[in-house]
């Protein structure tokens, strides 16, 4: 089945048919709008764009159940991992979590599997956390806090570690948990419109789980800024950084992705696989089990403290949080 919408075709996968589809901004509630009304006070072009897949050959797709993540591969090993909720800017909530993890096992079990590419449904790659979900989150025991923190945290960690090499393409805004999916892949390709922001101390929260990934993708003196103030960061900034290895114009984001991953493929797999070991071992960048779980129960602790729900709460209300007072 084919629809249109702007003369532009969408392609998602689902229970392995493949179904063109549209989407579009429905949802009117004030939870689905949290990350769009982030986007928007935050100065981001909310203009609906989709990047058609024209570099990707015989794409088949694999069963990924809940739909909010689509997971398939070529038939020359590149697999494609979609963040499917477009209608919140691909905010991550359990599902979505669950999904990457799926589609972690789904490709994993593939033959010939040589790179991996993640790209945000949409206009924007990933809006970070929902907060209507991170607010459900606070409101249940420490157990499912923590389990619910150790499942975000170990997708992070799994994709840091896949043993074959990964790329984000990023288009739109990458914000909290999207920045830390951005630093565990190898190479990150972002559009000239592409904004990052570490947004969680705005709302109270703390980003710990993706720590590890931020210092090695950005450094040490650039996290303690940017985790802390929650500034912008704009592609060309980035890219100073060291955060974003290539800027291009958003419809020149598929070629100049798909370039790198030709040179990816003209790798021999095996001698790419221990690379990447080894590269991650000397950089001490294999996070260790008993660090990893001291991260996911601060995460949860944070979670449930009295600053994170008076973050979130103002953030519903479009008030300034009680630790702030604007200038007169």
């Amino acid at each position: 089945m084919s629809r249109h919408l702007n003369g532009t075709r969408h392609c998602c996968f689902e229970g392995g048919f493949e179904v063109f589809h549209a989407v579009f901004w429905c949802s009117k509630s004030s939870q689905h709008l949290f990350s769009l009304v982030l986007l928007a006070t935050m100065g981001l072009d909310l203009t609906w764009s989709t990047i058609e897949m024209s570099q990707i050959n015989e794409l088949k797709p694999l069963s990924v159940g809940n739909g909010t993540v689509l997971c398939a591969m070529d038939n020359r090993g590149v697999g494609l991992v979609t963040l499917n909720r477009p209608q919140v800017n691909n905010a991550y909530n359990g599902d979505m979590i669950a999904g990457l993890h799926e589609a972690m096992d789904q490709l994993g079990q593939q033959t010939g599997l040589r790179v991996v590419v993640l790209k945000g449904n949409g206009a924007h790659f990933q809006a970070g956390a929902d907060l209507a979900w991170i607010n459900e989150q606070g409101k249940l025991g420490p157990e499912q806090n923590v389990a619910a923190s150790r499942a975000t945290g170990h997708a992070v960690r799994r994709l840091n570690e896949l043993p074959v090499p990964t790329v984000a393409m990023i288009q739109g805004g990458c914000f909290g948990g999207g920045t830390g999916i951005a630093a565990a892949c190898d190479v990150v390709v972002a559009a000239d419109n592409a904004m990052f922001a570490i947004t969680e101390a705005r709302w109270g929260l703390v980003a710990g789980i993706i720590f590890p990934q931020l210092i090695q993708a950005i450094g040490l003196r650039n996290l303690r800024r940017y985790a802390l103030t929650c500034e912008r960061i704009n592609a060309e900034r980035a890219q100073q950084m060291g955060f974003v290895h290539e800027v291009c114009a958003l419809e020149a984001l598929e070629e100049t992705t798909f370039a790198i991953v030709e040179s990816l493929l003209k790798s021999a797999p095996q001698a790419t696989a221990d690379t990447k070991r080894l590269t991650l071992s000397l950089a001490d960048a294999l996070l260790e089990d008993t660090l990893f779980e001291d991260l996911a129960g601060r995460h949860a602790r944070t979670r449930q403290s009295a600053e994170a729900a008076e973050g979130t709460q103002s953030f519903m209300q479009k008030r300034a949080p009680s630790w702030y007072t604007p200038k007169a």
